[in-house]
């Protein structure tokens, strides 16, 4: 595998059990090794691009994500009496959130991807985000856990509600008090990444003064 062009993910690797890569540079060399070299690979490319190369070399279209974007003027902030966040101190309570929080996301749309699986890297990554690299955040509703909302690098990068308090109205509550934080600790902006399909989150964002930045569209081959 060319490392120039292809990288491989072996977290991903590990939960799907079959090799897997990310595409970093579209091109015709890349889009031939991949039909050659057994495993799953992504790629992302301008919602704009001509697709037909993709099709051509068996890559199938999974999802396309939306870059939002908040600096602190913008922020619409809500309160909640019942409502806090709290630094995460129990990885197993938020762990529990995960099973079926993350159906927009591209490995669930997957269909070559058992759900099971998908869910399992999810957990996968908030353990690894809880655990070595950025700082989760515990959304507390009348005393108890409520969601969790992870970050890095001034990106909110993986987030969900508990099954019970979805539909309630209360994310919003839980996302301006995470992003007052962020922006009092030094953020200059605030960022995230969604699914286009997921208008729950990208009304949520609008609502807090997001703004849509950017786009990517997103392809998967699986090369048997």
């Amino acid at each position: 595998m060319q490392a120039d062009f292809i990288t491989p993910v072996p977290w991903d690797s590990e939960t799907f059990g079959v090799d897997c890569y990310e595409i970093v540079s579209v091109s015709e060399q890349a889009l031939r090794q991949a039909e050659k070299q057994p495993g799953h690979y992504t790629l992302k490319i301008d919602p704009l691009a001509d697709k037909a190369l993709l099709h051509r070399f068996g890559f199938y279209y999974v999802d396309t994500l939306l870059t939002p974007v908040c600096r602190e003027n913008d922020l619409h902030f809500y309160e909640h009496p019942d409502c806090h966040v709290a630094p995460a101190d129990s990885l197993d309570t938020l762990l529990n959130m995960c099973d079926g929080s993350f159906v927009y996301g591209r490995f669930h749309r997957d269909f070559n991807l058992a759900d099971a699986a998908a869910d399992q890297r999810y957990r996968k990554w908030l353990q690894q985000l809880y655990v070595h690299e950025g700082d989760v955040f515990t959304l507390i509703y009348r005393g108890e856990a409520a969601g969790f909302i992870a970050h890095k690098d001034c990106v909110l990068v993986l987030h969900a509600m508990h099954a019970s308090v979805r539909g309630h109205g209360l994310a919003r509550y839980f996302w301006s008090a995470v992003c007052r934080q962020l922006f009092q600790q030094g953020a200059d902006e605030l960022r995230s990444s969604i699914s286009a399909a997921n208008l729950a989150a990208l009304n949520l964002y609008a609502s807090l003064g997001f703004r849509v930045r950017g786009a990517v569209d997103v392809y998967h081959r699986l090369t048997r």
